[in-house]
Parts: C-alpha cells; structure tokens; sequence
C-alpha cells in the first residue's frame, strides 16, 4: 500500500479554545491512537488533500518537527455540516507484525459483456471492504474484473480473496453483478419471437407440401374412370 507523509507538530495545550485556533490558522487538530499513550497534533489543512479525496486507500507517515516519525492510518475524520472543511482527524499507530483492519475500495475494471451484448446493468452492491493483513501486506484496491461477466453472474468476496489478506465478510458476499434490464428482456423477447417465426415457417412448409400432394392424388383418382371410357370407345 502506497504511503502519504503529513509534516505535523505536537500540541501541548488540548481543548476547544485550542482546537478553534488551530482551524482559524488553517489547520486541523489531530490524535494517534494505539500507541503507549494518544499523541495529539496538528497539521495544514492542505497536506490531507491526497489522504482524504481520493478513492484510494493509503497508510500516513506522520513526520515530527523533532525528527520522531510514526506510521499510521486514518481511522476517523469529521467534517463541518455545511462548509465540509476538515474539523479533527484521529489515526491508529501501526505496528510491525500486528494485523489490522482496514476499509479498502473496490475498483471496477473492464466492460461485462452480459452489459455490451445483452443490454444488462451492471449493478455494484459493495463499494468497500473490510480488510484485514499486517501492514505491508494492505492492498491500495480490490480489484473486481467484469470481462466475463454474463446476464445474471456476479462476483463474490470469494473471487476477490488473497493469500496475503483476510476479506472480513461472507465468501458468498455478492460484491457486483449483471441484472435484467429492460434492454435485456426485450433483447431476449426478440429472439424468441424469431425462434418462434422460424418454427411457423417450417410447419407451413411442410402443410403445403402436404396439399399438393393430395390435390395431386385427387387429380390422378379422378383421371382414371376417364382412361376407362377412352379404352371402351376403342374396342367398340
């Protein structure tokens, strides 16, 4: 997993006075936790932009004025009702050889041919994952290829599971699928209609080969007693 280091300073004085100052310097007011004791800080409002607006998952190498650096990852973040401006960060300490869980994204990749061929719509059920690993182990994204994806398949947690990492939901989890559409059923209506067209047209094939070979037998029957009074005529 790709990292991000934000450039923070420690905060000795901690409350609300404290806090608004903070944001009235452009800055946001931030903990770690999971360490021997929480660490508080502070750090430009600008330096999340790459942790916090992007689809992406990434772990944070907080970087001291002191030289201490700490590596963690964002655990929670509140935001102003109406401006949406960053209003407090908390973090959790990463240790090595300790797993944790985390929330990664689910990236969508190539075009479902039960979508391009058979006019279904690809229906994504889950965006997120909880995902469980040591550190390094941590993906940026689950990856979820449609390419093969038929009218009425799906992939599952199942189909996204790794060696490296524990998927902490059900392996029957549906994270994507190809639905009925509209399209779709008027696409399927059509070739039945076709299939259905092609079975009349044989059958009146055969109904009127079997016409003409009765009117023809009807004529033959009926040329006979004709034959009789020609012979007849002769021998008189």
């Amino acid at each position: 997993m790709k990292s991000i280091t934000i450039n923070g300073s420690k905060r000795e004085s901690v409350g609300k006075k404290s806090s608004k100052a903070l944001r009235n310097a452009g800055k946001v007011p931030c903990v770690i936790y999971g360490g021997e004791k929480p660490i508080h800080f502070s750090a430009t409002e600008i330096s999340f932009s790459k942790l916090v607006y992007t689809a992406d998952a990434h772990t944070v190498v907080i970087a001291f004025e002191d030289g201490e650096k700490i590596d963690a990852v964002l655990q929670d973040i509140q935001f102003h009702p109406v401006t949406d401006k960053i209003l407090h960060i908390d973090f959790f300490q990463l240790h090595v050889g300790k797993e944790i869980s985390m929330i990664i994204p689910v990236r969508v990749e190539g075009t479902a041919p039960g979508v391009r061929d058979s006019g279904g719509l690809l229906s994504r059920n889950k965006r997120k994952l909880t995902v469980r690993a040591l550190p390094k182990n941590l993906p940026d994204f689950l990856l979820a290829d449609v390419s093969n994806l038929n009218l009425n398949e799906s992939i599952t947690v199942a189909d996204l599971s790794d060696e490296n990492f524990k998927i902490l939901h059900p392996d029957t989890q549906v994270v994507c699928q190809v639905k009925m559409s509209r399209a779709s059923m008027s696409i399927e209506e059509n070739v039945e209609d076709e299939e259905m067209e092609e079975g009349e047209t044989g059958e009146s094939t055969e109904t009127s080969g079997e016409g003409k070979s009765a009117e023809a037998s009807e004529k033959s029957s009926e040329a006979k007693p004709d034959d009789k009074k020609d012979e007849s005529k002769e021998s008189n």
